[in-house]
């Protein structure tokens, strides 16, 4: 009995790439810039190499659905970590958490150089701004209650008064809402700033959060 032939894959390369989203050259630009997420080329046309692109990105910085697509919320955020200058943080050689409310990003920095991010971020909505100023990091916990709002803050890393560092706690990308002051981090974000920065460490925010 002869072995049956071997099937040919009925789908085509052409057939697997991502749909193509409106803002593609602008997202293909951005990922150049960051880096770290394969090869793109810049000519506003989707390819699997592209679409496997802005899927890591996406999966990275949990953006949904991961569907490899240049879409609103894909271009905005890629834009949001173009724009964000580590010049703006006035860190000097220390290690400093930097926060940028402008552009709702932040970052770490030691010895005068970006040592992580920038990464999103989402911080204080309308009537519960966070404070810009120069701060430490003081009162660290794995998991802090928030007794103002009754849920558990896990990687707490307090601010300035009961503002502080924690994992989010709702989709952080639902811009419709934000924090109660506090500077909210995705899971993997948060752990590396809970294994980086120590009681003292120092903190700068700056800029302004839109709409606040």
């Amino acid at each position: 009995m002869k072995p049956s032939p071997t099937k040919k894959p009925t789908t085509s390369p052409v057939a697997a790439v991502c749909p193509q989203g409106e803002h593609q050259k602008a997202v293909e630009q951005a990922l150049v810039t960051l880096g770290g997420y394969g090869t793109v080329t810049v000519d506003g046309k989707q390819s699997a190499a592209d679409c496997a692109a802005i899927k890591k990105f996406q999966k990275r910085f949990d953006i949904r659905p991961v569907n490899g697509k240049a879409g609103p919320l894909t271009h905005s955020v890629s834009q949001r970590l173009v724009k964000s200058k580590p010049s703006s943080c006035n860190a000097g050689n220390a290690l400093t958490a930097c926060i940028d409310l402008t552009n709702q990003t932040t970052w770490i920095m030691s010895g005068g150089k970006v040592v992580y991010g920038p990464t999103v971020t989402r911080t204080g909505m309308a009537g519960f701004t966070t404070p810009t100023g120069s701060y430490t990091i003081h009162d660290r916990q794995t998991k802090n209650w928030s007794t103002d709002w009754d849920v558990w803050l896990p990687l707490w890393q307090r601010i300035v008064e009961g503002k502080g560092f924690h994992t989010t706690t709702t989709y952080i990308h639902n811009s419709s809402i934000g924090s109660h002051g506090c500077v909210n981090l995705l899971p993997a974000d948060s752990q590396k700033y809970w294994n980086t920065l120590k009681t003292g460490t120092a903190v700068k925010i700056f800029g302004r959060r839109p709409g606040t």
